[in-house]
């Protein structure tokens, strides 16, 4: 039969999902696992865009067939300031957040719109009123 005088390939099994440490931050990222790993894309929720920033700890998913191809689908929560309830959301970077609560939306941080701080635009609308 053909298949005697084949020898059984070994395989190494790689887990479906990692946990490493960002070596090169941005998209695509750098992540150390176990050895360093370069140019893994960054997968986010559509219209959502994150880049990975150095020493973070990111959630990592082997996809294919053979799990030869690592993608970043995440990182570590780290505490808010203040303690969210059930169903909150709070998006924030840098200095910046948006909270959307149960009692209405919460800005913390400039306000821009086109480019413009949204105090000058109050400003600009006021003067052209009187």
């Amino acid at each position: 039969m053909w298949t005697t005088g084949r020898t059984a390939q070994k395989r190494s099994y790689t887990a479906g999902a990692d946990s490493g440490r960002v070596t090169l931050e941005g998209d695509p990222a750098g992540v150390y696992l176990g050895g360093e790993r370069r140019w893994l894309p960054v997968y986010s929720p559509g219209g959502y865009y994150w880049k990975p920033a150095k020493d973070e700890q990111v959630a990592v998913l082997h996809m294919g067939t053979e799990q030869e191809a690592p993608c970043v689908v995440g990182r570590i929560q780290e505490k808010p300031e203040e303690e969210l309830e059930a169903g909150e959301v709070l998006l924030s970077g840098g200095r910046a957040r948006v909270k959307l609560g149960k009692y209405g939306l919460e800005l913390k941080g400039t306000i821009y719109v086109d480019g413009k701080e949204l105090k000058e635009l109050i400003r600009e609308l006021i003067r052209e009123l009187m």
